[in-house]
């Protein structure tokens, strides 16, 4: 089969990794790629969001199944237009991208199909939005509504924090369109746990879990970020609570789906949070997480591609994915001053560590300068690692880290902290 792959991320390069293996493969691209993807498949110069463009190569190069990685172009309607052209796309429409594309959509979709989620309510005047917060008081989360590159949470400690957040997003305008409207949640507590399933509209299989870390210091301080590292499996979270999660969260969300007419096809992730009640749900998205996707890749035993393949033929009734019982650690490299305004164009030697036995680097903001790689973005590397059990893997994964020689680049020390505790 001849397959697209439509992203730059760490993200992107693990999906490529994956799919590099697969003996149902016969040509690989990636959209628009980066350095490490270059590895596995033929990079091509096409934006994520040029749809057209996008359509038009798959055309053009006779592409049997297009996979994008990231939300963007699933929001934008990739998989409609794919659909248009005759082209698979292992991806969500537009309308039923609106589970990640719109938080009030998914409280919606959760209201009605029971799904256990925090008490919300939505603002588009910023007036009601103060009065609800002062009424309900802090701790309280304040999120906008459309898509914000994960600047879009403010978890408030304070009424003032509140309203700051609330003037941010709503009066200054700095998301945009996606913060003139806002979902007031109440606080969750409890650690979060990220699954995924694949979908074909009816039928779901169990993708896997891991376990992010947001903030960007160690023992969970600072700013959110895309992401500082993952592990799987988390072992806190116990097959029999995988195979209830799948009941409570997702089958109910593809039945709700499908009663409102927009089908969910492709890869969904359920953001959940462990509370002192039960596992509730935080978000969905509507493709893998970054880096989530490098660990879970590493652990899939299952050709990637043959699943992908039955969730858009509708073929998943029957299916069934394997999964390695080694733990896998991946841990992010970014650049100094990330998540804020932060270095570029710094030269990074991955020599020594690449010789590494046991270690894997997924590429991200990763780019070729002069013949020399450079950073090009934030976050810039994940370096991974397995072993059969987690504090090995960890131990691996940081080996390797400590063999990069990229000054300009720091890492959190502590990924994994719960699964050690």
């Amino acid at each position: 089969m001849r397959v697209l792959v439509v992203g730059g991320g760490g993200r992107e390069h693990a999906l490529c990794w994956k799919l590099a293996r697969s003996p149902m493969l016969t040509k690989l691209w990636c959209a628009p790629g980066n350095p490490g993807t270059a590895a596995c498949a033929e990079n091509v110069p096409i934006d994520t969001l040029d749809i057209a463009g996008l359509v038009e190569f798959a055309r053009a190069n006779a592409v049997d199944l297009v996979l994008p990685g990231g939300e963007p172009p699933l929001v934008a309607g990739i998989a409609d237009a794919m659909a248009e052209a005759g082209i698979a796309c292992c991806g969500p429409t537009a309308a039923a991208a609106q589970l990640e594309g719109s938080k009030t959509f998914t409280k919606e979709v959760c209201d009605a199909a029971g799904i256990p989620t925090a008490a919300w309510r939505r603002f588009t005047d910023a007036r009601a939005a103060r009065d609800h917060v002062r009424l309900q008081g802090a701790p309280i989360v304040i999120k906008a509504d459309g898509l914000a590159a994960g600047k879009g949470v403010v978890v408030a400690a304070s009424v003032a924090e509140a309203e700051a957040a609330i003037g941010d997003f709503m009066e200054a305008g700095a998301l945009g369109p996606s913060g003139r409207t806002l979902v007031i949640e109440e606080m969750m507590t409890g650690p979060e746990i990220s699954l995924f399933a694949l979908c074909d509209g009816v039928n779901a299989v169990f993708l896997g879990t891991a376990q992010d870390h947001k903030r960007v210091g160690d023992g969970d301080t600072g700013p959110n970020t895309g992401g500082m590292g993952a592990y799987s499996p988390p072992p806190m979270f116990s097959a029999a609570m995988e195979a209830s999660a799948m009941d409570v969260f997702i089958r109910p969300t593809l039945a709700e789906m499908n009663r409102r007419g927009t089908p969910f096809r492709g890869i969904l992730y359920a953001g959940l949070m462990l509370t002192p009640t039960g596992p509730k749900l935080v978000e969905y998205n509507v493709r893998f997480g970054d880096p989530e996707c490098q660990v879970l890749m590493l652990r899939l035993k299952s050709d990637l591609l043959g699943a992908l393949v039955a969730a858009c033929d509708g073929e998943l009734a029957a299916f069934d994915l394997r999964w390695d019982d080694a733990a896998a650690v991946g841990v992010v490299m970014a650049a100094r001053g990330y998540p804020g305004a932060h270095v570029r164009d710094t030269a990074i030697d991955l020599a020594d560590a690449e010789t590494m036995a046991g270690a894997t680097i997924f590429h991200a903001g990763t780019a070729l300068r002069d013949g020399g790689l450079v950073n090009s973005g934030g976050r810039v590397l994940t370096i991974c690692a397995q072993a059969e059990d987690f504090s090995a893997a960890r131990a691996q994964a940081y080996a390797a880290v400590d063999r990069i020689n990229w000054p300009e680049g720091f890492c959190r020390r502590d990924i994994g902290w719960r699964a050690l505790s």
